[in-house]
């Protein structure tokens, strides 16, 4: 019953912004003929009605039924077409409202005549109306341009970002050390085995001198990453490759059987990384040396603020390692950073990733924006602050939609210094 609850009230939302956005098109449609006018209606409703069917089909009535990937696809289709009108509802709204406010004006003032923009009585006008309703279509009509080409070019546009850091107590053998981080594969998501090779070749040509993914290698089972477990294995390094667990490694989004199959999924994971030689640090830490000098490295279970699953135990992984004169945490979520670990700890250096920028975004130089900082206050690339820094990898795959638009998948560079 709730189940279908739920398919009420978003069918009765997609269908607000159909006719909202039909009542545009029939404005700016009004001078064609009646025919080509009945044919822009069959094929408007068309589209609301395939989408609604997708979502009800695919998401509530036969959640089980449907590869997920293709999933995937089906549920970006809808995304792209309702976020687009969404965009075009919106500043309807604001056409809206700025005639109620030009009406209540006029009557106050009482003037009556229409406002358009050309001032020149001699040449032909557009009312202010017409304006913002040609407007609005065309953006709505651009996003689903850019949002498509962000499946088609951006969800391969491996992109390497260098970061130096300087570090106080920074050994000396490891000045100058180069750290690759990648996170957040979602191998289950995946349509182009070759590019996803090709970034892990990036990676290689950057010759690191050792290497972290920072979580989540797949989106609910263990079974999406089988096709790509060699081009994961290829990622080597001469002081090794750390690893932890993110929030979708743990099988939580999905309806496991049993609970045993659920345990089980989860250990076939952690085997991968063992057969990967990937080293999965598990609320524990190691030793890196070189020579006579050492560094600490500490990883993580999934552990993240608000309603995502807290099963990392930094306690346990810091337990022993006031050796260390520098101290390196790999933890999925960037939340963790400011939870636990900054002003609380002498970790120096924490390694995230878990947000993906939203696939979302706007970057231009040193100007970088994202509807995903609504909900983090450190979601993309370094933050530093009392001595400790964090480093949010955009991660390398995408979820749920297919692509990425402005915020590209990364391959990060770390080159520590010493102070």
């Amino acid at each position: 019953m709730q189940r279908i609850i739920w398919v009420l009230v978003f069918v009765g939302l997609f269908l607000a912004i159909d006719f909202f956005v039909f009542e545009a098109i029939k404005q700016v449609s009004k001078a064609l003929s009646e025919n080509t006018n009945r044919v822009i209606s069959y094929v408007y409703w068309s589209i609301p009605i395939i989408s609604i069917s997708i979502i009800a089909i695919a998401f509530f009535l036969f959640p089980g039924r449907i590869n997920p990937m293709w999933r995937n696809f089906l549920a970006s289709f809808v995304f792209i077409i309702y976020i687009s009108k969404l965009i075009a509802t919106i500043v309807l709204l604001i056409g809206e409202v700025g005639r109620g406010i030009e009406w209540l004006y006029a009557k106050i003032q009482g003037i009556g005549k229409e406002t358009t923009l050309s001032d020149s009585s001699e040449s032909p006008t557009i009312t202010r109306s017409e304006f913002i309703t040609k407007t609005a279509l065309t953006m709505g009509a651009a996003h689903v341009g850019v949002m498509t080409f962000g499946i088609l070019s951006g969800a391969h546009d491996y992109r390497v970002k260098r970061v130096k850091v300087a570090l106080k107590n920074l050994p000396s053998k490891f000045n100058g050390i180069r750290i690759a981080q990648i996170s957040d594969v979602h191998s289950g998501s995946f349509y182009n085995k070759t590019a996803v090779n090709g970034g892990v070749d990036l990676l290689l040509n950057e010759k690191p001198d050792i290497a972290f993914f920072t979580g989540d290698l797949v989106n609910n089972k263990s079974e999406e990453f089988r096709d790509y477990f060699d081009t994961f294995k290829r990622i080597k390094a001469p002081l090794g490759v750390y690893s932890t667990l993110g929030n979708h490694d743990y099988g939580d989004y999905y309806q496991w059987a049993s609970a045993k199959e659920k345990i089980d999924n989860l250990n076939n994971l952690k085997e991968a990384h063992r057969l990967m030689g990937w080293d999965l640090l598990l609320d524990e830490h190691r030793s890196i040396k070189v020579d006579n000098e050492e560094i600490g490295i500490l990883g993580i279970q999934n552990w993240g603020a608000g309603g995502f699953a807290k099963y990392g135990n930094l306690e346990k992984a810091i337990t022993n390692t006031d050796n260390f004169p520098v101290k390196l945490l790999l933890s999925h979520d960037p939340s963790h950073w400011r939870e636990q670990v900054l002003g609380k700890t002498q970790i120096d250096i924490a390694f995230a990733g878990h947000t993906h920028g939203m696939q979302y975004g706007v970057e231009l130089g040193s100007f970088k924006w994202s509807p995903v900082q609504l909900r983090y206050k450190e979601w993309a690339g370094l933050y530093s602050q009392q001595d400790q820094h964090l480093y949010v990898n955009r991660g390398y795959g995408f979820i749920g939609y297919p692509g990425r638009v402005g915020i590209l998948p990364e391959i990060t560079i770390m080159e520590l210094v010493t102070a």
